[in-house]
């Protein structure tokens, strides 16, 4: 694909730094890019400058962390001023508070018998590119098994660090309603990041998709790698009865996962892409309600 608008570079949860990324997805033949990583905007520097290097878009991306109906909830953002002071706030605080989540996490593990997981954690973390934001749980996950407490990251996230799980810990992400409206502020297109992964019933992604528009949201995130096509489909039915722009993305952390940068499935032709909004030579834009 040409396009991707969901990956991860080192400034987050992913494997490669982000000059690194960039270039993996020129090879890859993505000429549109938007680096969205996790509660930070750490890695757009350096990315835009490799992506000016090879005559590619880099659009500013971001995937902040948020709650709804007891669960975490991740909304990306795009095309954003990057000065903004709403979102510069959101995210020095959400950079604290994940610092006090990964504090959580290794207490928790701790007391289960595994010591030292945020010092393993941050080793692996700074193993893979210097970054001040805390280590995320993939980190910790691949401590674990480092450690020896589990044979691969999937075990350690079944059973210590996934959804439900000890690892799981909320109580640090602002509302939906205040991650939509900062982003907004910003002059951000939005989109709620896959919709089908958190364990909700039928009723209750709506609900979500509902509160979500209330809040100002614009799109959802239909295709994210090469998940299930019938879940693509069901977000294909809720993107033409909400009237929803939508988006697609790769979700890449790294090689040998379980996606790959520029790769995902193809967008029922009918849906309106986000993309198509976008201004690549002025991002920023104060005005984006009428879509």
């Amino acid at each position: 694909m040409e396009i991707d608008l969901h990956c991860h570079s080192t400034a987050s949860d992913g494997a490669l730094a982000p000059a690194v990324l960039v270039a993996r997805a020129f090879e890859k033949g993505v000429r549109v890019l938007a680096l969205t990583d996790h509660d930070t905007l750490e890695g757009l520097e350096e990315a835009r400058a490799a992506a000016l290097a090879l005559d590619m878009t880099l659009i500013n991306g971001i995937e902040l962390s948020c709650t709804w109906g007891g669960a975490t909830i991740h909304v990306l953002g795009y095309g954003f001023d990057l000065n903004a002071p709403a979102l510069l706030d959101a995210i020095a605080k959400l950079h604290e508070g994940r610092w006090l989540r990964a504090e959580e996490i290794s207490r928790k593990l701790a007391l289960k018998g595994m010591p030292g997981a945020l010092e393993g954690a941050r080793s692996i973390q700074q193993g893979l590119g210097d970054s001040g934001n805390a280590p995320a749980r993939p980190h910790f996950a691949d401590y674990l098994v480092q450690a020896g407490y589990v044979k691969d990251r999937a075990e350690a996230f079944r059973k210590w660090l996934g959804a439900g799980k000890l690892g799981d810990v909320k109580q640090h992400w602002p509302s939906l309603e205040d991650t939509v409206g900062t982003l907004r502020a910003a002059g951000a297109w939005v989109s709620l990041a896959h919709p089908t992964h958190y364990d909700f019933t039928r009723s209750k992604r709506r609900r979500l998709i509902g509160d979500y528009i209330q809040a100002g949201g614009h799109a959802i995130e239909v295709v994210n790698g090469y998940q299930p096509a019938e879940q693509v489909g069901s977000l294909a039915i809720l993107a033409r009865e909400f009237g929803l722009l939508v988006t697609a993305g790769s979700d890449f952390h790294g090689p040998g996962g379980w996606s790959e940068i520029g790769e995902y499935r193809p967008i029922p032709e009918d849906l309106p892409p986000l993309w198509c909004r976008f201004k690549y030579d002025q991002p920023d834009a104060t005005d984006r309600t009428g879509i």
